[in-house]
Parts: structure tokens; sequence; C-alpha cells
């Protein structure tokens, strides 16, 4: 019989000590501005044969005139842009795509139409031929977007029959009241109703290249491949009427708001807070307060209601970034039994590190997360050209991506006090709840005022 030999280590064992970060190079950016007003960036990235793009859209509305309608055919269209030209069939897309390594995917969120794709480095002008072609010439087949659109709809209801996508639904609404970022997501009837000759009107008047920005990141020649995309795209043309969208308001704390859904045996929690943009001098203190309470598995949240309590599985904490504004979004999911103890304990890791400046340890921990997941973030092609379209849209560059390491290992904790007792104040947040009212009301009333949806 084997026997097993004890380790010699006694536990817990001593963890090294951090290393500094090290800082990564700075990614040689190319540049050109298109006589169509479409912005160009172009970053050589040898290390494997490949080349991602990004192509942003600027979606807003003509003339600031927000509402379902514009949200529900933007979201068909996203579905159905690849659809089909004049010349090709959305197989024939597809076919071509496949001949060069590459494909082609099409997303749409309240700010910006977004196209995505990839090819061998040697598919590159095949890849921006077909861009071409479904740019200037999408047709929006009847057949196609019958299909889709019924898909699309199919996929909503599915998504409304989940707990995390209404309590999302109810978050945003009660935080946005009547911005444009209150309703995210179409009605499934109303997907339905959207006919092509919607989608064509959509597609001349907002996909345009005015305003657009292009980045390109692989294994290309600059210069020659901001030329081929000027010869590519030369029949791309028009602007936009838009209006600025108008800042997202600071959300307003007030009683919580219980939506029922009966029979539950979970509840899910959210609470929302404002945050700041990237740009904003405070950021990066913000950022390692929010990994300090709950933005990784090290964090304080997790600690405390998985590790400790065992009320949930993964608690977390994250800021989300628009056009208008930024916000802290603070999600948990829990047995219908612990929905209130688990609010009280999110409300008091809250209290806590807006009132306690946080540990040396702990700020070094999260300020090392933070670099090392900037870092990986833009490891791979499609990691940089996709932080690049984003930075790009908060009015940064490259310069931000390589100087936010040094700001960041530059925050004090006296900084993450700074910024965690305003912006994530507990007095600050407003708080969903999706659960069985029945079962969770009184409970959660014991904590302060409950308004039931």
């Amino acid at each position: 019989m084997t026997t097993l030999t004890p380790p010699t280590t006694d536990y817990p064992r001593t963890l090294p000590d951090l290393t500094a970060p090290r800082r990564g190079r700075r990614p040689a950016v190319s540049e050109r501005v298109l006589s169509s007003g479409l912005r160009v960036l172009v970053v050589r990235r040898p290390s494997v044969p490949l080349v991602e793009m990004r192509l942003r859209i600027p979606f807003q509305p003509a003339g600031g005139r927000y509402g379902t309608t514009h949200l529900t055919r933007a979201s068909v269209l996203s579905q159905t842009m690849l659809s089909g030209t004049a010349d090709m069939s959305t197989v024939d897309i597809a076919a071509a795509l496949q001949e060069v390594g590459g494909g082609l995917a099409v997303g749409v969120d309240p700010d910006r139409l977004l196209i995505s794709g990839n090819s061998l480095s040697s598919g590159l002008p095949r890849l921006l031929e077909l861009l071409a072609g479904v740019l200037t010439g999408a047709t929006y087949p009847s057949s196609e977007v019958s299909a889709e659109r019924d898909r699309l709809a199919d996929r909503i209801e599915m998504a409304e029959s989940q707990p995390a996508h209404a309590a999302r639904k109810a978050l945003v609404r009660r935080l946005y009241g009547t911005h444009p970022y209150a309703v995210q997501t179409p009605e499934p009837d109303e997907v339905r109703a959207v006919r092509p000759p919607a989608l064509r009107t959509l597609h001349a008047g907002r996909v345009v290249p005015d305003g657009s920005l292009l980045v390109l990141v692989g294994d290309v020649s600059p210069a020659r491949t901001l030329d081929a995309v000027e010869a590519a795209l030369e029949g791309w043309t028009g602007s936009a009427d838009a209006s600025a969208l108008k800042p997202a308001p600071d959300p307003e704390p007030g009683p919580l708001l219980l939506v029922d859904r009966p029979g539950s045996v979970q509840s899910s929690l959210r609470l929302g807070l404002g945050a700041i943009g990237r740009a904003d001098p405070q950021y990066a203190a913000l950022q390692l307060a929010n990994l300090v309470f709950g933005g990784y598995f090290s964090s304080r949240l997790v600690e405390n209601i998985r590790e400790d309590k065992g009320y949930t599985y993964s608690p977390h904490s994250s800021i989300t970034h628009w056009q208008a504004g930024s916000l802290t979004v603070v999600d948990a999911d829990v047995a219908t039994e612990v929905t209130a103890p688990a609010l009280l304990e999110m409300g008091y890791e809250l209290g806590k590190i807006a009132s306690l400046a946080p540990r040396q340890d702990e700020l070094d921990q999260a300020r090392q997360y933070a670099v090392g997941t900037l870092q990986l973030s833009i490891a791979s092609q499609g990691g940089l050209a996709a932080t690049l379209v984003t930075l790009a849209a908060a009015g940064l560059d490259i310069d931000w991506l390589h100087e936010q390491p040094t700001r960041l290992g530059k925050v004090t904790v006296d900084d993450v006090h700074a910024a965690a007792s305003h912006y994530l104040a507990p007095s600050r947040a407003v708080t969903v709840v999706l659960g069985d009212a029945g079962v969770v009301a009184e409970p959660l009333a014991a904590l302060g005022a409950v308004e039931e949806a």
C-alpha cells in the first residue's frame, strides 16, 4: 500500500512580494483622415500574419429624435446588414470571407454601430472590398430580413425570461428615466414589425463615413494599408444630421425598487452609482477603489458575501462607460431567504470603502491587477483594435493607454479614499431587487423604504 508523505512546509506559506509593473511599449499609430470624413488608424503588429478591423459609426438618430423606433430599427439593421448586396448574397459574402480566413460581424448599442472583421494579412484587400460593398450597397432582402428579425425577436423573448436581463432592464429604467439610455432592448413585437424599406432609409442616413473611425491592427504596412483603405472606400460618402447625445442624468437615490418575480428561488440585486470617464484625473483612483471594493476575485465584497457568508457565488462591481456618462454597477444573485442580509452586507462594504482608506497591501494588489489586465487586454491584435476604438470614442488616444500604468502607480491610499468617499458612498446608490415580493418585501422594508414595480 502506498503511503502518502505529508508536506514538510507549514501553511500558510508566505507569498512573494509583488514586483513593480512593467510599462509596455507604446505602439506606433499611423493616421489619416479621408476626404469623406472617415478617420483611419493603423497599427503594425506582426506577431501573427493576421489583421483585425473595427469600424465605429456613431449611430444616434438624426436631429436627436430618440425613441423606440430608432432603437428597434437599429437593432434589426445590425442583424441584417450582411444579408446581401446587389452583387452578392449572404452566402456569397460568407464564402468570400472564408477564402481569406476572415469574418465580419455587426453590433449596435445606444451609442454606435460597430463592424468587426478580421482576415489573413494577405486577404486584407479583399476584406476591405467586401466591407465597401456592404457599406455602399447593402440591400436588405425581404426574405433575409424576415428571417433575421424573427430570430432577433425570439432571442429578446428568451432574454426577457432571464432574471439577469430583467434586473438590468429595471435598473437602467430607474437610473436614466427619460434619457435614451433608459431603454436599451427593443420590444419583440416592434422588432417583428420592421420592414426592409425602413432599414434601407436608416442605412442611407446613418451608415456614413463622416465622424466614423476605422482601426486596423496586424501584420501590415501602415502606409500601404492607409492607401488601400482610401482606394477601397472612396465610394463610401455622406454625412449625418445628428445631434449630440445629452449627458446622462446623475443617479437619483430613492426607495429601493422591488420587481416582483413570483415563486423565484433567487433574488437579483443590482446597485447603480454615478461614475466618471477615463479622461477624468480621478479615474485611476476610482478604478482602484472599485477593485478593492468588488471589482475582482480578491475584493472585499467577494470575501464578505461569498467566502465568509456563502450568500452568492460571484458578486461583482464594474465601471461601465457610455458616450454620455459612466456608471458603477454592483450585482449579486442570492437565494431568496438571504436577500435582505446580502443587501445589507453590500451596503456595509460600500460604506466601509467610502469611510476608511484601504490598506496599502489592498491597494498594491488592486494596482497590480489593474495594470496586468490592461496589458492583457491589448496583448492580442483584436484586443488592441477594440481598445483603440473605445478610447477614441472618449476623445482619447494611444497616449492614454501608454500612460495609464504610470497614473495607476501614483495613486495613494488617500487618493482611493477620496474617490470612494464621493463615488461609492451607499447614499448615492440606486437599488433594484428582482425577486419574490411576497417573501422578500418585508425583510427589505426593515432596511429602508421599498417601492414595488
